[in-house]
């Protein structure tokens, strides 16, 4: 029986015992929620039909692979998610992009670098917006790879256009000579950057120039093509670089000794001047640290802020709430791609009895909720966080470290009468040898004296609970079905608030990842009228 023959609702209710309310037909009870997910629903829009749209049959920019410094999951999600930025921020002729959430800046340095898009990805932490710095650092490895692929590319063609055997090297002589001693007659200064980075091209020392003027002026012209191709690899990935994790552009290739202090200072000024400003048109990644509220004044974040779009790839809890209401308040931000996570952290207007009215709530955000006065609970958006397609494929739930997280609450509610604690476990399993070692790590995370609790009761209440793993595992399988209902209830609050609003030409939610290697896979994408200013 398929869930679009079952007519209505009321068939699903006989899942449950009309008087126990207890669950009597598991088979209906997975049609139901598979009935009630996103895929069944018919309200995604298709990333291609997106796309399409957005950019009809343009080319995808071809270059850097974030396989390559990334692992595969950040990899997928990266590509697949900074595509359709670029094509938003296309569609607008917009520039620059505010990442929210950044983390580590992959999202961000990938935009700058694949994209050429000035990105300011803000995070709350500051070891994560330091770690962006670090990772950056790494990335020159990365480009040193890639800079090498180039210059072999490059010499590859120059050897295939040669006439003569010795025509190559004098091109590359020559050139080198015009680049370094008489860099004036180049008009892009940033060409002497570029060679000082890519040495001679793999071509040999420098020789005396050759007197032909026509074949050098032919030279210089074609090298300046070749290096003005160049630059924009070469800058896309220096501009998201730190200052040290670059060597000085006058490095030992200049012969220094050979020009007085004056000439040396005036280069040393132009090559500056000239990053300078090739930096201020160019890409660029900017890892700020700053807390995301509803009521964040973004210009008080970004000097230089203009019309721009708002992303989030996998922003944290509320985070996600915050970033719909400061783009649709903020007439300067065009569009917004948020894909969000961590649901157990939202906050929930009416869970508890004592409202403040004052607070700005993750959940519900749509006015249809707020009037009915939906609440999820802790539980429910617990749930919504489990992933069932990797069930499905076989990646099953971690039973054993379930089951003794079960077993240890029992031993802290009924030995030390704690029912509730602001501490964490956090992941304390992978770190134990058994049972009896992963409570005593447990206790001393939650400040709690295991002193008084001996190896033979913890091992009591083990074996008193030990025959109920199956109904552990059984229970937990019910909430992986029910996960995609729960998940499409915030997700369609989220739309739903954004259909609310006045000056937006067009909302939805688009499948962006592949389930299996990110769960979470669903954007909410928004954009304004082109005429909102």
């Amino acid at each position: 029986m398929h869930a679009d023959m079952l007519g209505d609702d009321d068939i699903f209710s006989s899942a449950f015992c009309e008087n126990s309310e207890k669950l009597i037909n598991v088979h209906l009870f997975a049609l139901a929620a598979k009935y009630y997910s996103l895929p069944n629903l018919g309200v995604c829009t298709p990333l291609e039909d997106m796309l399409e749209a957005l950019k009809g049959d343009s080319e995808g920019a071809a270059g850097i692979k974030p396989d390559e410094f990334m692992n595969n999951k950040k990899s997928h999600e990266v590509k697949v998610m900074s595509e359709l930025v670029d094509s938003i921020a296309n569609y607008y002729g917009i520039k620059q992009v505010i990442d929210i959430g950044s983390g580590k800046g992959y999202l961000s340095s990938f935009l700058s670098m694949q994209y050429n898009l000035k990105v300011y990805g803000i995070d709350s932490s500051s070891s994560n917006t330091n770690g962006a710095h670090e990772r950056n650092k790494k990335l020159k490895k990365h480009w040193r790879a890639y800079q090498s692929r180039g210059r072999e590319n490059f010499k590859s063609q120059s050897l295939e256009k040669s006439n003569r055997p010795m025509e190559s090297e004098i091109n590359c002589k020559t050139i080198n000579e015009e680049l370094l001693n008489n860099a004036n007659s180049l008009q892009n200064q940033d060409q002497v950057i570029i060679q000082d980075l890519v040495p001679s091209f793999g071509c040999t020392e420098m020789a005396t120039p050759e007197t032909n003027t026509e074949t050098e002026a032919d030279l210089v012209t074609g090298a300046q093509s070749h290096e003005t191709k160049l630059s924009e690899e070469v800058l896309a990935v220096l501009n998201v670089l730190p200052a040290d994790a670059v060597e000085d552009f006058y490095s030992s290739r200049y012969n220094c000794g050979e020009l007085c202090e004056e000439e040396k200072v005036q280069r040393k000024m132009t090559s500056l001047k000239s990053k300078a400003r090739k930096s201020s048109e160019s890409n660029l990644y900017f890892p700020l640290t700053s807390c995301i509220t509803a009521e964040t004044e973004l210009s008080d974040i970004i000097t230089d802020l203009e019309d721009c779009m708002m992303v989030g790839l996998h922003t944290c809890g509320d985070l996600a709430a915050n970033t719909l209401r400061i783009f649709t308040a903020k007439p300067e931000i065009k569009a917004v791609c948020s894909v969000g996570c961590c649901y157990h952290l939202l906050s929930e207007q009416f869970e508890n009895q004592e409202e403040c009215q004052d607070q700005v709530w993750g959940f519900p955000m749509c006015q249809y909720l707020k009037d009915k006065g939906w609440c999820c609970g802790r539980n429910a958006r617990m749930s919504a966080c489990l992933a069932l397609e990797r069930v499905a494929v076989g990646q099953m739930l971690p039973t054993e470290s379930l089951f003794y997280r079960a077993v240890l609450q029992v031993i802290i509610e009924e030995i030390y009468g704690v029912t509730k604690s602001d501490r964490h476990v956090g992941k304390t399993f992978s770190k134990s040898s058994s049972f009896i070692d992963y409570v005593r790590r447990s206790l001393k995370k939650l400040e709690l004296d295991d002193s008084k609790l001996p190896d033979s009761c913890i091992m009591d209440y083990y074996e008193k609970y030990k025959h109920r793993m199956n109904e552990l595992e059984a229970f937990n399988m019910l909430k992986v079905v029910l996960a995609p209902c729960i998940e499409v209830l915030i997700l369609l609050d989220r739309l739903c608030y954004l259909k609310e609003q006045e000056n937006i030409a067009w909302s939805g939610l688009v499948k962006l990842f592949d389930p299996v290697k990110s769960p979470r896979c669903y954007a909410v994408i928004a954009l304004k009228n082109q005429s909102c200013s």
